[in-house]
């Protein structure tokens, strides 16, 4: 992959629970992992096809740089829309350099 590849960036974020202070409440947050660049691409009019006749809801494939960080329980941000993380898949090639997110359209719930 050419970095030049990666031109969006992007807010990755892990959810993590959080107790108020005053009240003890334990709540769900979302907690900014890292940013980074990244290449943000619509799923063509093909690929959309066929991910829906798996009863799929990606809608959009995200490109980075490989960490070992990043699961299905984390969500991108990327140009104020949330797209959560369906799956990771390593660069076919070496297995180290990339990774391609499956991802689909989420809720910006704070």
């Amino acid at each position: 992959m050419q970095a030049g590849k990666l031109r969006h960036w992007v807010t990755l974020q892990r959810p993590e629970k959080v107790q108020d202070p005053k009240t003890g409440a334990i709540s769900n947050s979302w907690v900014i992992v890292d940013e980074m660049w990244a290449d943000v691409v619509p799923l063509s009019a093909r690929e959309f096809v066929a991910a829906q006749a798996v009863q799929s809801s990606v809608t959009t494939r995200i490109t980075i740089r490989q960490r070992d960080d990043i699961s299905s329980k984390c969500r991108i941000i990327h140009d104020g829309r949330v797209f959560n993380v369906e799956g990771v898949l390593a660069d076919p090639k070496s297995g180290r350099e990339y990774q391609t997110l499956p991802c689909s359209e989420g809720v910006n719930d704070g």
